[in-house]
């Protein structure tokens, strides 16, 4: 297995409406563990659905050596889906159980081929990522969703692939299944291709890919990888690096900038005293007039050669202080105002007792009791399976109340952002409607794509956007894993847009440091069929 690899020669890819994502890029990933990094939008995900074929590029080429096994963002899994089914052992399973009963034919022993372990080999990945309690013909929707991605996960296992690509694996994973998550990782001896917001789990990797616009390249959508021995704090220490000296670039490109307009005008003050003083001296000479005009025009010629020169290092000075300005730039943040969010202190939004939830003849909690008043910052804690998204779903609140599921699934796929935008705030103006939609960083062509076509941060930039500015505004907010499928950079997008928001929120999340940078201020557990009070963690 040390010899796995991927290997994308010239490879680009655009939208069915021609918006490139990216265009020649090139890359070979090695054995070990490799971290994929970039902005939202930069085409992360869409590169791992090209090396596992389920997108095909508009050229180039990409190729895989060896088995591969593929966890996406979003697995495309149905509730009524057995655990066996998702792990794809279904069919071998029934054949052991068929000659088990006594059926001996020919088809069985060829559906099981050489798995007659499979369900040892089954249970063991169940075990080995905290599933131990979860039997092979239990149903998807009797499970959380962190059940369901190790779940996924552990499907991807039992392939025994040469090249695994993980999407976001930590999604709705709590701690716990965190951990196991990075034990898998720090034993496996194949190529690992990794896409993650999660610091803890991109300290685990040996080198980072960080994908990103090619240097060289004039036209949208060209990119290229850079790469980066050690781990992703080993990859923040270089960019600081990297900042500093560009910081330094501008620094030095707006005084070359500055001396060189300065140069160029005393240049041009010069060549014009001389014009004039040599005007007088022919015309003082008495010379004929055509040699007096010749030597005019060459005079005026030097000038104008020596004014082209100066005007070449000013653009070139201009050119690098663009660069370095470029290489220094901050990231977007998003800037908003919210009073329409705005809650009273000591306000009951919510008051609910003896609440009960249960699935398919499974109790997940009963006789549980919440009130949330005025502007409260919830989080609500608890293990993967204990009803966390359930109880979220039982909130209805006395006040106007948005839902923001872990799925990101409240906007119309196929209208873009701006109608969604429209149809949430009919009664804003376009042109504040634009100006609102800027300001979560959709800017000119990219307020009218389609959400389809979005990533994972765009996605939720979007419904942010209409939620927060609906009509009425929304006093109550519930947020269900909101820093799923976000880069960093987005995440922190997320925080400024709730350090913004007046009203009350309660938030399911598993992301400490999130949690922390949001203010928040009531912390509950979930966890047995009980709901309790308890101190921050």
């Amino acid at each position: 297995m040390s010899d796995a690899f991927v290997v994308g020669s010239a490879l680009s890819f655009s939208w069915p409406d021609d918006t490139p994502v990216f265009q020649d890029l090139s890359f070979s990933v090695p054995a070990g563990r490799t971290g994929l990094v970039a902005a939202n939008g930069a085409g992360k995900s869409t590169l791992l659905k090209l090396i596992a074929g389920e997108l095909r590029p508009s050229s180039g080429s990409v190729s895989v050596r060896g088995v591969l096994g593929y966890l996406p963002q979003h697995l495309p899994f149905v509730s009524g889906q057995t655990v066996a089914e998702v792990l794809g052992v279904d069919g071998v399973l029934a054949a052991l159980h068929a000659i088990e009963a006594g059926d001996a034919s020919e088809e069985h022993f060829a559906t099981i081929g050489n798995d007659w372990d499979v369900e040892e080999r089954s249970r063991a990945e169940l075990d080995r990522l905290g599933l131990g309690d979860v039997t092979l013909d239990r149903l998807l929707g009797t499970l959380s969703g962190g059940q369901v991605v190790s779940l996924g996960l552990a499907a991807q296992l039992l392939k025994r692939p040469d090249v695994l690509l993980l999407d976001e694996p930590t999604n709705n994973l709590d701690r716990e299944a965190r951990e196991r998550l990075v034990a898998v990782l720090r034993s496996w001896g194949g190529c690992l291709l990794l896409v993650s917001h999660d610091r803890e789990l991109l300290d685990e990797v040996d080198r980072v890919a960080a994908l990103g616009s090619s240097s060289s390249s004039s036209a949208g959508g060209g990119a290229e990888i850079r790469w980066f021995g050690g781990t992703y704090s080993d990859y923040e220490e270089a960019l600081r690096g990297e900042r500093e000296v560009a910081e330094r670039q501008v620094r030095n490109a707006e005084q070359d900038l500055k001396r060189q307009k300065r140069e160029m005008q005393q240049a041009r003050e010069r060549s014009d005293r001389r014009a004039s003083n040599a005007s007088r001296n022919l015309a003082d000479a008495g010379l004929a007039r055509i040699i007096a005009g010749g030597l005019k025009r060459s005079a005026q010629v030097s000038a104008a050669k020596a004014g082209d020169v100066h005007a070449s290092r000013v653009a070139d000075a201009q050119a690098r202080l663009d660069a370095a300005g470029w290489a220094a730039r901050q990231d977007d943040r998003i800037a908003i105002e919210l009073p329409g969010t705005r809650v009273p202190a000591g306000k009951t939004v919510f008051s609910g007792q003896n609440l009960i939830a249960a699935y398919a003849g499974r109790v997940i909690f009963e006789g549980v009791d919440l009130t949330i008043r005025g502007p409260e910052r919830i989080a609500l804690t608890g293990p993967n399976g204990a009803g966390k998204s359930t109880l979220l779903r039982l909130i209805t609140g006395a006040v106007p109340t948005a839902y923001l599921s872990q799925r990101l699934d409240l906007l119309d796929e196929d209208r873009t952002v701006a109608e969604n935008m429209a149809a949430f705030a009919p009664n804003l103006p376009d042109a504040e409607r634009m100006n609102l939609l800027a300001r979560f960083l959709f800017r000119g062509g990219r307020a009218h794509l389609p959400v389809r076509v979005l990533s994972g941060g765009e996605r939720l930039r979007a419904t942010l956007a209409c939620i927060l500015y609906a009509e009425p505004a929304p006093q109550l907010l519930l947020l269900d894993e909101p820093t799923n499928n976000l880069d960093l950079v987005s995440v922190g997008q997320l925080e400024a847009a709730l350090e913004s928001y007046q009203g009350a929120f309660v938030v399911v999340s598993h992301d400490e440091r999130f949690l922390a940078a949001i203010g928040v201020d009531r912390w509950i557990r979930l966890s047995d069929g009980e709901l309790t009070e308890v101190r921050p963690v």
